[in-house]
């Protein structure tokens, strides 16, 4: 039977998922409780400073703004163009008759009848429209920044400097969870082949993230003091 040929998709890919899942839910309570040992959580206190920044000396700053969030959009433009490209292209593998979307032969692991090969595409493509949302949402904060940072310095402005930042942490949140999800899209693409594939990949990239996420000194010890060194010398620059 079909179904008998699928228990290592049942059990590699999920868990591969589930890998990527509780590393990234680490991550999470990593950057809650220790930000300043993490990559996300030092860029996020960046953020919630970048603003009142900016409109300390908004005449001489406007430049740097507008070049910084140009580059934040064009970036989460190209990902989302590149996210709903793939959707596309998925969409017509899936409505056609094209030989890609015929099962493999009997030399790959896992099942490879019609509906698993359906399933394989279906995967990739919710994936795929999921991480175009994220990118489309954050362009849309980033947008509202942009006009936004240039009227806090009037007399009649109602909004403050904080409510911007939390405008451009979410924009720039909203670009990390939807890079991290195009990320989990590559192992998948592996599951066409098999299962095997996938849960390797998802094993490899775990320790790859980890040298990326988490900041470390020369001695190879997390930078919890050396951050909060910065932060404060960052903080002092900011007020003189």
């Amino acid at each position: 039977m079909e179904w008998r040929k699928c228990y290592l998709d049942v059990i590699l890919v999920p868990l591969g998922v589930l890998i990527n899942i509780a590393y990234h839910a680490w991550l999470w309570h990593k950057v809650r409780t220790q930000p300043l040992t993490t990559i996300i959580g030092t860029y996020s206190k960046a953020q919630r400073l970048w603003v009142p920044a900016i409109m300390k000396d908004i005449d001489k700053r406007s430049i740097l703004a507008v070049q910084t969030l140009r580059n934040l959009i064009m970036g989460s433009t190209l990902m989302a163009t590149t996210s709903i490209l793939l959707c596309a292209g998925l969409a017509a593998v899936i409505s056609s008759t094209y030989s890609v979307k015929k099962p493999l032969n009997d030399t790959v692991y896992g099942g490879q009848g019609e509906f698993m090969v359906a399933l394989k595409y279906v995967t990739l493509l919710i994936t795929f429209l999921f991480s175009f949302f994220s990118h489309s949402m954050s362009i849309t904060f980033l947008n509202q920044v942009s006009i936004l940072v240039s009227t806090l310095d009037e007399p009649k402005s109602i909004l403050t400097p904080e409510y911007v930042s939390d405008l451009f942490e979410k924009g720039c949140l909203l670009n990390t969870v939807g890079n991290r999800i195009f990320y989990a899209g590559f192992p998948l693409l592996l599951w066409i082949f098999g299962p095997v594939l996938v849960f390797l990949c998802f094993v490899a990239t775990v320790p790859v993230l980890y040298n990326h996420d988490f900041l470390y000194d020369q001695c190879g010890n997390r930078k919890v003091d050396l951050c909060g060194e910065m932060e404060s010398a960052y903080v002092d620059k900011l007020q003189s």
